[in-house]
């Protein structure tokens, strides 16, 4: 579809497209803030709510492999408006669930569909603007991918106490709705190839890796990691449906995943990226929410407002980058994104619970900034030498590393804040005898008398708030060291050249 000319109704098909996107990346953590509403709604216990997300997640997980495939057996646009109408539904369904087997079953449905539509939508991104634009359409397109995870949180928080949590999921039918239409109405899409043949065997053992893959991270850290059966089972299952999965692509004939897609250098780095990148967006929200609530004593919705700062810098940077990355090497508009993102995690690491409002506003929006500056650029070197028939598996690809990527983030951070508050508890109160004199004279000893009931349940929370804030701070050097590899992989990507005609994609070593 690019070309010189540009494609007839554009700005329609780009504005569903984009609204399709926010929708599905937004449902990722738009519910978090919901479950303990839905838990008395409903009648489930703690563990039974939180498969209202390992559900959804693990059904996005298995049908995100097998996207490029369908996406050419039926069609591209008939595909994309079958997914965004299945999810429409299961959204809807969702508000209207009356027990917990009912919400989860919908939220599987709600998964299935909605692994396609980011995938699908990139893939078209790329077909509506020629070589020369698409830093600025993956600026576009990007918004949704980076500023629905960031935003979801507020929103959710918003409409879970303003109306009810029933709205985290209505909200997703008027705008699934305009999608649906948009999208069938203008896209012109190449017509279905009828005669490809499904490989099951591949699909089954990465849908079987895959799927213990996630519930292993999502379950490890309540279920006290391999002290569980359950865990060492799907870590067994999960590694060895992946290896197969390898061995499968690397022999078949026509594989699930085309092995072609791994010869292009940029690609595969991008993945590595891209893993990064998923890591440190999902986990760097989960771990600031909690952070502002347990520490610093901010309600849902006023944690929810200090971290809206982040997506508005990432959209301002997306903006920016889109242009850079026209004009410029976008390796370099990556470096000074990494640089800038390590900044923002390490100045994190300093904080106190009593840190100012400004502060957390200004180092959280730089923090989006810098994310901004590396998602739209990675995008356009990812996929800047790929051939076209090797798109749209690409970008399924894409998605399935990122949605990796951020349940993996979550896992080690999570298990990286519980220990790490565990052992800088027991180290601290290893200190704190009836013989230390920091806590028997002057305020200390009125507040933390450890001769009596109160005295010794305030101090244990003391020092318990000060192991929480050197786990997060941790956590959050953790972070920053997970932006050195790919910042470090950069020399190792090939520059896309300008491109001499409309339509054409080089590449050239420098």
């Amino acid at each position: 579809m690019a070309g010189a000319s540009p494609v007839p109704h554009r700005g329609i098909i780009v504005m569903s497209t984009i609204a399709a996107t926010l929708m599905q990346t937004l449902d990722s953590t738009i519910a978090n803030v919901a479950l303990p509403h839905m838990q008395g709604s409903l009648s489930a216990t703690a563990d039974q709510i939180t498969w209202v997300l390992t559900s959804y997640i693990v059904a996005t997980a298995v049908m995100t492999a097998p996207v490029g495939w369908l996406s050419t057996r039926f069609g591209r646009k008939n595909f994309f408006v079958f997914c965004l109408a299945g999810f429409t539904i299961a959204s809807a369904l969702c508000g209207l669930a009356q027990s917990l087997e009912q919400i989860v079953l919908y939220r599987v449905i709600q998964g299935m569909t909605g692994a396609a539509i980011v995938p699908l939508s990139q893939s078209i991104m790329m077909d509506l603007y020629p070589p020369e634009e698409r830093g600025s359409a993956m600026a576009m397109w990007g918004m949704g991918v980076m500023v629905g995870p960031i935003i979801g949180p507020t929103l959710g928080g918003w409409l879970t106490d303003m109306y009810d949590w029933r709205y985290v999921f209505f909200i997703n039918v008027p705008v699934g709705i305009a999608a649906v239409f948009g999208i069938w109405t203008f896209l012109k899409a190449p017509a279905a190839n009828r005669s490809l043949r499904f490989d099951w065997t591949g699909f089954v053992v990465l849908a079987a890796g895959l799927g213990a893959l996630q519930l292993m991270l999502d379950r490890g850290a309540q279920n006290e990691w391999f002290a569980s059966l359950e865990i060492v089972a799907e870590t067994v299952i999960a590694g060895l449906g992946l290896y197969l999965f390898v061995v499968h692509i690397c022999l078949a004939e026509k594989p699930l995943i085309p092995l072609g897609l791994f010869a292009n250098t940029n690609f595969s780095i991008g993945l590595v990226m891209m893993l990064c990148i998923g890591a440190i967006l999902v986990a760097s929200v989960v771990l600031l929410g909690t952070y502002l609530q347990t520490l610093g004593g901010y309600s849902v919705w006023e944690a929810g407002l200090l971290l809206a700062p982040r997506g508005l810098g990432t959209m301002a940077a997306m903006m920016l980058a889109g242009r850079l990355a026209d004009r410029f090497d976008p390796r370099l508009v990556m470096l000074f994104g990494f640089s800038t993102l390590g900044f923002g995690l390490v100045q994190m690491a300093t904080w106190t619970p009593d840190i100012d409002r400004f502060t957390i506003v200004w180092v959280t929006m730089v923090q989006g900034f810098a994310l901004g500056m590396i998602f739209v650029p990675l995008q356009v070197l990812a996929f800047a030498t790929m051939p076209p028939q090797y798109r749209t598996d690409g970008t399924a690809f894409f998605s399935l590393v990122r949605n990796v990527g951020s349940a993996v983030g979550i896992s080690v951070t999570t298990f990286v804040l519980s220990n790490a508050t565990q052992l800088a508890h027991a180290r601290i109160a290893e200190t704190l005898t009836p013989f230390n004199r920091m806590i028997q004279t002057g305020g200390a000893y009125l507040l933390w008398n450890s001769a009596t009931g109160r005295g010794r349940a305030a101090l244990n929370g003391e020092v318990t708030r000060q192991a929480m804030q050197i786990a997060y701070a941790q956590d959050f050097l953790l972070l920053a060291l997970v932006a050195v590899p790919p910042a470090l992989m950069l020399i190792l990507m090939r520059r896309p050249a300008r491109h001499g005609a409309p339509g054409m994609v080089h590449a050239m070593a420098d």
